[in-house]
């Protein structure tokens, strides 16, 4: 099953790498020509067009790219001559801190409520809580953001308002900026698991099987954890897969509310320079990430229903 599931990832990481590629021709203007300076001659933009292989036609330079970018040369940046994989493996570790956080809050949060309101659907908790699931869904992240520096950092000073450190220099300091941009990605998610994991247990619930278990004297809690749970397990890990992949792109917003030196900005930096090569890298390492969530989703679902294969 892995084997094909690599297979069927290396046309996804072409067709998304060479649209990208095929979107940054299409920017007006000339990069040699930025490259070359004020007052620069037609010789000498020229001779810069050729140098980064500029004057090549388009699938010449999409193939000598690729080619260099499985074997993990992503090039150099043109603006500042730094490895871009160098400026990658400076910046990703930032963002994967505040994805991984955001995905354990909303985990941690939305399934005790998505299983709360599944217990008692038709209650005040179940319309207590997807009244919440449905605030969290509304509440755009940029904005929940904004609210939270405005509030937690320059009001109460209880978290750093930008920035960040390396994981590696001091844990707790880069836990403490990590949260608040955490959180603001991870709203939207808990009400999506919220109400992915109450739609599914009042169906389960509701079932033949469970109102025989019922009818046997099995206790509810013993039918909710055992029986419920494991028959909704796998479309939560499809929840929690999509969930992870949205919160990466969305990172890019939030990193720039937070002033993070993150993947996010490190793309947005780049592409307002036209410096083509940390784009087209940047965009090569979020798709591998993204295929490796779904490539691990696949492996868990066929532990979790050895009938998936």
């Amino acid at each position: 099953m892995i084997r094909r599931r690599l297979l069927q990832a290396i046309p996804v990481i072409i067709l998304a790498t060479f649209f990208v590629f095929g979107l940054l021709k299409l920017v007006p203007g000339d990069i040699a020509v930025t490259l070359a300076g004020d007052n620069a001659t037609d010789a000498r933009i020229a001779e810069i067009r050729a140098m980064y292989g500029l004057d090549q036609p388009f699938l010449v330079q999409y193939g000598g790219w690729l080619l260099k970018a499985v074997q993990g040369d992503l090039s150099k940046s043109l603006l500042s001559g730094e490895a871009v994989l160098t400026s990658i493996a400076r910046c990703l570790p930032n963002t994967m801190l505040i994805v991984v956080l955001a995905l354990l809050l909303a985990m941690a949060i939305g399934i005790p409520l998505g299983i709360l309101a599944a217990s008692r659907p038709g209650g005040w908790i179940d319309g207590f809580v997807m009244s919440v699931a449905s605030l969290g869904v509304a509440i755009p992240n940029f904005w929940l953001a904004m609210l939270l520096v405005a509030w937690l950092s320059l009001s109460m000073g209880w978290f750093p308002a930008t920035g960040s450190v390396p994981f590696t220099e001091n844990p707790w300091e880069s836990l403490r900026h990590a949260i608040l941009p955490a959180v603001a990605l991870a709203s939207g998610g808990v009400a999506e698991v919220a109400r992915q994991l109450r739609s599914s247990l009042v169906e389960v619930l509701a079932s033949q099987q469970v109102r025989t278990l019922h009818a046997k004297g099995v206790s509810p809690a013993s039918i909710l954890w055992k029986h419920g749970l494991k028959n909704v397990s796998v479309n939560l890990l499809t929840v929690i897969s999509l969930l992870a992949n949205r919160i990466l792109a969305a990172t890019v917003v939030v990193e720039a509310v937070f002033a993070i030196p993150g993947m996010g900005g490190l793309i947005v930096n780049a592409a307002i320079q036209r410096d083509f090569p940390v784009v087209q890298g940047v965009v090569f390492v979020m798709v591998l990430i993204v295929v490796s969530i779904n490539l691990l989703t696949d492996v868990l679902y066929s532990v979790l229903d050895p009938r998936i294969s």
